[in-house]
């Protein structure tokens, strides 16, 4: 089976090596660019501190001044990340959604600060009372020749967008709830859901429609 990989370069390869271990051809075209934006990170003085992507953990882990609270990762693979970086995350939901987070955030639960992509849904931090922090933006990348293949491989809102505006008609696997709800926004025809929104998740999804 063709696979078509649409996350950055630099964090492709581990999606690209399993996928070619399992004997796929992988095409690798990146949609989204992650820019850091400047600055360190101001924890000091809060409860808990919320990631939402493995971008932004490497983000805060790497910028936070101060002594890291608790934090809570939305989804497994954030919270892997997290863990990769020496920081064990004190909530995980069940649900790898951000409503799954507030649905299982503890109340009440002090001064908080979410921490994630500029243009981010702003409707939890104001569930929440939290305050906000970019700490990096999304730039769309645009080939320079549409990708042919059998499936494609979405991990973000950002890329399933950006897939959709290539015009190009090639099933989508992606790797949780939101991902999906972007991509069937945009037109995309999405035939497989990651039962755990991580990398297992993604190789599983892809290996069981290989094996139909």
């Amino acid at each position: 089976m063709k696979v078509v990989v649409t996350r950055p370069r630099e964090q492709a390869g581990p999606l690209v090596s399993r996928l070619e271990d399992l004997g796929h051809e992988v095409v690798e075209c990146p949609l989204i660019e992650i820019d850091p934006l400047p600055g360190t990170v101001e924890v000091g003085g809060y409860d808990w501190v919320i990631v939402t992507s493995p971008n932004g953990a490497r983000e805060l882990v790497s910028r936070a001044s101060g002594h890291l609270p608790k934090v809570a990762a939305v989804g497994p693979g954030t919270a892997e990340t997290l863990r990769g970086l020496g920081v064990e995350p004190a909530l995980v939901p069940r649900v790898s959604s951000q409503d799954g987070l507030l649905a299982e955030f503890p109340q009440p639960a002090g001064r908080i600060l979410f921490a994630a992509a500029e243009g981010a849904r702003r409707g939890p931090v104001d569930a929440l009372g939290a305050d906000f922090v970019a700490l990096y933006t999304t730039r769309l990348v645009r080939p320079t020749t549409p990708p042919e293949g059998d499936l494609v491989v979405l991990a973000s809102g950002s890329a399933a967008r950006s897939f959709a505006a290539l015009g190009v008609e090639i099933p989508a696997v992606t790797i949780g709830p939101q991902t999906t709800q972007a991509a069937r926004k945009a037109g995309l025809r999405v035939v497989a859901e990651a039962e755990t929104h991580d990398l297992d998740g993604l190789i599983g999804a892809v290996d069981r429609l290989a094996s139909r």
